[in-house]
């Protein structure tokens, strides 16, 4: 009898399907401490308690994307283990700050399968939700990804999900107490405010990092992301190591600290794409584009929309003339982030 999995195929999903993932996750502040050693992570309310206590939260909660990478993580062996490329994603929204002691699990349900037309992969959706010890969920979002045929045989009838463009900001979740009234823009290390940024402000965040294969390596086994394309060198025909597509997101949104310190929290993924691969050696950089600003039910706390871009190359460049991403663009997400007013 086989004991191992070798994950699922194509043809092993189908619509209505509801998968528990393995292994729960307790997440500590080593957990925080390698994050910010991996990324040049600086937000002032996810590294100090007493700056997050100034804000009304009890304590610091670690970074939303170290919510985001360890719920994702869950996901790999039973969503995107025979992966090619992840794809994208939509309607994520974080739902309950997670804290040091917190334990994590991870369910999807999947919402639609499509075969390509070469018939030998095709493009499975699933609703991924994390939720803590207490039931109570913390993240849910979207995402699809192309996964390899077992074989030759008949596809399942194409199911595509319709899906919104966007995150309403009036669906945007406030956590319980936060507040910005006295907030310290010393101490978070820019003054600026939301009503500094403007609609159609592009702004360069100047810095950039070269991406190294051990840095990469550590962080996908931090998040537990067992995908052969990132572990596997004989996986892809170039013999190379595919950077783990979260990897990209925390270093663009580390990088954007400078000219967005104040985007403390993020609350929604309305989109997002790998636009290009991204392997060990590449250096990174990234931008902004303001879509959107928007009150929020707390009149201290404003909500501004964000097109963060991770690039080989040029800010402010996203797209050729033929509409296809720049060969340089290496990410193209779209969030909303909490600020003070």
């Amino acid at each position: 009898m086989t004991k191992t999995n070798a994950g699922r195929f194509f043809e092993d999903y189908a619509v209505g399907d509801v998968i528990t993932h393995a292994v729960p996750r307790t997440v500590s502040g080593g957990e925080r401490a390698l994050y910010h050693a991996l990324y040049p992570a600086r937000g002032a309310l996810h590294s100090s308690d007493e700056f997050a206590r100034a804000c009304g939260l009890p304590a610091s909660p670690v970074d939303d994307l170290i919510t985001f990478h360890t719920v994702f993580g869950k996901t790999v062996p039973d969503v995107s283990l025979n992966a090619i490329a992840n794809l994208g994603y939509a309607e994520g929204r974080w739902l309950h700050p997670v804290y040091p002691g917190d334990t994590l699990t991870s369910m999807s349900e999947v919402i639609g399968v499509k075969e390509n037309s070469n018939a030998t992969s095709g493009v499975v959706w699933v609703r991924t939700t994390g939720r803590n010890q207490h039931g109570k969920d913390v993240l849910s979002y979207v995402r699809w990804v192309m996964v390899r045929k077992r074989g030759s045989g008949p596809a399942p009838q194409a199911v595509v999900p319709e899906l919104r463009k966007k995150v309403e900001a009036a669906d945007l979740v406030i956590p319980q107490g936060l507040r910005f009234d006295g907030y310290d823009f010393a101490l978070a290390g820019e003054p600026h405010c939301i009503g500094d940024y403007k609609v159609g402000e592009v702004i360069d965040h100047v810095d950039g990092v070269t991406i190294e294969e051990a840095e990469h390596m550590l962080a996908t086994r931090l998040w537990q992301n067992t995908a052969k394309v990132h572990f596997d060198a004989t996986n892809r025909a170039d013999g190379k190591r595919l950077i783990y597509g979260g990897h990209v997101i925390s270093l663009a949104r580390a990088l954007s600290f400078n000219g967005l310190a104040n985007a403390q929290m993020i609350v929604a993924l309305n989109g997002g794409a790998h636009a290009n691969p991204c392997f060990a050696g590449d250096t990174v950089r990234a931008w902004s584009e303001v879509l959107d600003i928007a009150p929020t039910a707390v009149d201290s706390i404003g909500a501004i929309r964000l097109r963060l871009v991770a690039t080989k190359g040029q800010a402010g460049v996203l797209r050729g003339a033929d509409g296809k991403y720049d060969p340089d663009v290496l990410l193209d997400l779209d969030c909303w982030a909490l600020m003070p007013v």
